[in-house]
């Protein structure tokens, strides 16, 4: 599908340009008549559309290579937009909404029927978030529409935090990318549904569960977080997502077990990736290693997770193994998107 020119716009992130740039407005031109663009967030790189448009739906999936069963989120610049897409806003909804928003959370509603039926994959409720970027806002003022946007990345590989990571996915398959400078978070939002009475977690991202529950009490996570073939209820969970270039193995183990799984790789004449923190520097004995970050910062983890998936290139490793994070605020989210990249292969010490 490489078949059209993909602008680049340079965009300065300042406040008070981004609303009156030239940039900003082009690209809302392309989202105004049906074509995609990438554009920054907090979170990660969005491949952004006319969320009330069947064809601009279409063309975000071709991009993507994405099957079109899964629903998008879609983003607005401002709270009181929810009202014109969801049949009501639920109490614990609108508390969520005034202690996140702008910011990492997407909350999903029974929606009205006034977007594309693509968006929703046929069902009753909608994702919908505001994001914390002033290009992402700019850019959805500048269109006056809803904009529904995955990450920016082709289906299946990690999740883009720079305008490179898009161009090397998407260049020729889309309209244009916004180039923001790099992402904050570095993984995508929390999604929350709150279209029932019991409000429950879909999907971990950079609102944790710890954070949600100090504002609304305590929530549910679903337990089919853990299940890669069921029809998916929230965005981006279903299939094998942000695989690095060579199969990727989680290791749940104290170190020296780390260091064995490398070793008997290495042994049968293979070339070994390893995916740490930095206490780990320079002690596996791996081919190539990776830095996360300390394993004391998660935040740090969680912004260098996809570069550093990014980062294997193609024949450079032959495995990849990675060490594992308690799933506690941020290390859920970043657990949830190592097994999503590893396909739920585990090797478990006993």
């Amino acid at each position: 599908m490489r078949n059209q020119q993909t602008k680049q716009w340079v965009v300065d992130n300042d406040v008070d340009s981004v609303l009156t740039s030239t940039e900003i407005l082009e690209a809302a031109q392309q989202i105004i008549h049906n074509h995609v663009v990438a554009f920054p967030t907090e979170t990660v790189y969005g491949l952004g559309g006319n969320a009330k448009s069947d064809e601009a739906i279409t063309r975000i999936f071709a991009a993507k290579g994405r099957p079109s069963d899964n629903p998008l989120i879609v983003h607005i610049a401002t709270k009181d937009q929810v009202e014109k897409y969801v049949e009501q806003i639920p109490a614990k909804a609108r508390q969520l909404m005034d202690a996140f928003w702008p910011g990492p959370l997407t909350i999903v509603f029974r929606h009205n029927h006034t977007l594309s039926t693509k968006v929703t994959a046929g069902l009753p409720t909608v994702a919908i978030r505001m994001p914390d970027h002033p290009v992402a806002l700019a850019l959805i003022h500048a269109a006056d529409l809803p904009i529904a946007a995955p990450s920016a990345n082709r289906s299946g590989r990690p999740s883009p935090t720079t305008a490179a990571h898009v161009n090397d996915d998407l260049n020729g398959r889309i309209a244009g990318i916004l180039d923001g400078g790099p992402t904050g978070v570095g993984v995508e939002s929390t999604v929350v549904d709150c279209s029932s009475e019991d409000v429950m977690i879909l999907r971990p991202g950079g609102a944790t569960k710890e954070a949600i529950e100090r504002v609304i009490g305590e929530i549910t996570v679903d337990p089919a977080l853990t299940q890669l073939d069921e029809a998916p209820r929230s965005p981006g969970m279903k299939y094998t997502h942000y695989a690095p270039t060579a199969p990727l193995t989680l290791v749940d183990g104290d170190f020296r077990y780390f260091c064995e799984k490398i070793n008997d790789a290495r042994a049968e004449g293979k070339k070994v990736g390893a995916l740490i923190t930095d206490e780990y520097r320079g002690e596996t004995n791996a081919t190539k290693e990776v830095l996360l970050g300390s394993v004391n910062n998660l935040s740090t983890v969680a912004k260098q997770l996809y570069p550093s998936l990014r980062s294997f290139a193609e024949d450079e490793v032959d495995v990849i193994f990675a060490q594992v994070f308690p799933e506690t605020e941020l290390g859920s989210a970043i657990m949830n998107r190592l097994r999503k990249a590893a396909g739920g292969t585990v090797v478990r010490q006993r």
